[in-house]
């Protein structure tokens, strides 16, 4: 009786997979803290804090990116509704902020201005936590986990997939951003939550704060990945995408896809509520809009223009989608939703594989000349080794029509 060996796992990167990795944790961890606290501001290697805060946004959409390829591109669930998640994050981190401010603002009061503003006499109950930090950790993981808990397993259990999956987690998001502008809520209503003034007693606006909250974003990137790369490579990570190329035939073969699909969606969920909480502090404000479809919709697209089911594809997605952003808004502020529309309409009909199938396909072209000319050469050995004689004249004709 044959016994039915399974694929090894090989290593989690390659020798130069491991070397561009350790060069992104030395851009992040030593070369940007010493451009932004040590070279001169005038300088022209200077990092500026405009800089700091724009790379450090885009790395935290660059997680979000991530969880959106473990889903999408391995599972095959496109979600429209992780904007939801990003938000959950960043509310719970927010909330610390706002009781980090202290009497320092506007009215002197322990509470945050707008309860005062609303003639609030206490916090609510969902603030009670809110003034730890460890409680604060807690719940940027809990909190989206526990909702996409809840929605992935009555979805899930029900069978819905495709387009109707995506329009239900567009539905979601939908509700969760017009419940967030109520003010009675107790989330700031459409202003959301602002003027943050220290974290854990630290005053927020320094550069080394600034470069601090820098450093642990590029370091959760890079650790996502390594973990999605793990992930993937597991027997999990096979079973995923069995069940994204064919769940019938998953099915069959004995396995049940909805722990599967439920524990991915989880696993998703919590990166993009990492990603929010990382986010706040940085960009200084969290507040309803964040809930969009239209911000879940650009996440989608991030991960589409890199490249789905490639990991690197997303996070490279995400900073040249957001990169052209922050210039665009700039320059024709008019016409930048009409660039995201017509990019993601172009990669769908001409770039399937994104930005790193571009690449790949490229090299294989590169590659394959030079394979024929390696051919060649065996081919010619092999005869001199039969017959012996000086190499055949052909061998040059086929290098040199190989190179052309």
């Amino acid at each position: 009786m044959s016994q039915v060996v399974l694929p090894s796992r090989g290593s989690l990167l390659s020798a130069k997979g491991w070397t561009a990795f350790c060069i992104a944790l030395i851009a992040v961890c030593a070369l940007a803290p010493v451009l932004h606290l040590v070279v001169p501001a005038g300088s022209v290697f200077h990092m500026s804090d405009y800089a700091v805060a724009l790379v450090g946004k885009i790395m935290c959409y660059a997680i979000c990116a991530l969880a959106m390829d473990l889903i999408w591109g391995y599972t095959g669930i496109l979600s429209l509704g992780h904007g939801v998640f990003f938000a959950l994050g960043g509310y719970a981190m927010g909330m610390y902020l706002m009781r980090q401010i202290g009497r320092d603002g506007n009215y002197k009061s322990d509470l945050p201005d707008f309860m005062v503003f609303l003639d609030w006499k206490q916090f609510p109950w969902h603030w009670t936590f809110s003034g730890s930090f460890v409680a604060t950790l807690i719940l940027i993981v809990a909190v989206p986990g526990l909702v996409a808990l809840v929605f992935g397993f009555f979805a899930f259990r029900s069978r819905i997939k495709g387009v109707y999956f995506s329009i239900i987690t567009q539905a979601m998001t939908f509700a969760a951003m017009l419940l967030f502008f109520r003010n009675e809520t107790g989330f700031g209503g459409n202003n959301g939550f602002t003027d943050f003034k220290r974290i854990l007693g630290i005053p927020i606006a320094t550069q080394p704060m600034r470069m601090t909250l820098f450093v642990l974003t590029g370091v959760t990137l890079l650790g996502f990945f390594l973990f999605a790369r793990w992930l993937i490579a597991s027997k999990f990570g096979r079973v995923l995408q069995a069940i994204r190329d064919a769940e019938t035939r998953v099915m069959f073969s004995g396995y049940n896809p909805l722990p599967y699909k439920l524990t991915i969606w989880v696993i998703s969920a919590v990166m993009c509520g990492v990603a929010g909480a990382l986010y706040v502090p940085q960009v200084g404000i969290i507040n309803p809009g964040e809930m969009s479809p239209a911000n879940s919709i650009e996440i989608a697209i991030w991960a589409a223009v890199g490249g789905r089911a490639t990991l690197i594809g997303p996070i490279l997605g995400a900073f040249i989608v957001n990169g052209a952003k922050s210039w665009l808004t700039v320059a024709y502020p008019a016409y930048w939703l009409y660039f995201l529309g017509a990019l993601f309409i172009g990669v769908t009909l001409f770039l399937p594989d994104g930005v790193v199938g571009l690449v790949r396909k490229w090299l294989a072209h590169e590659k394959a000349p030079m394979e024929g000319v390696r051919e060649a050469r065996l081919a010619v050995a092999k005869e001199e080794g039969v017959e012996g004689g000086r190499p055949a004249p052909s061998l040059d004709v086929a290098a040199e029509g190989a190179r052309s």
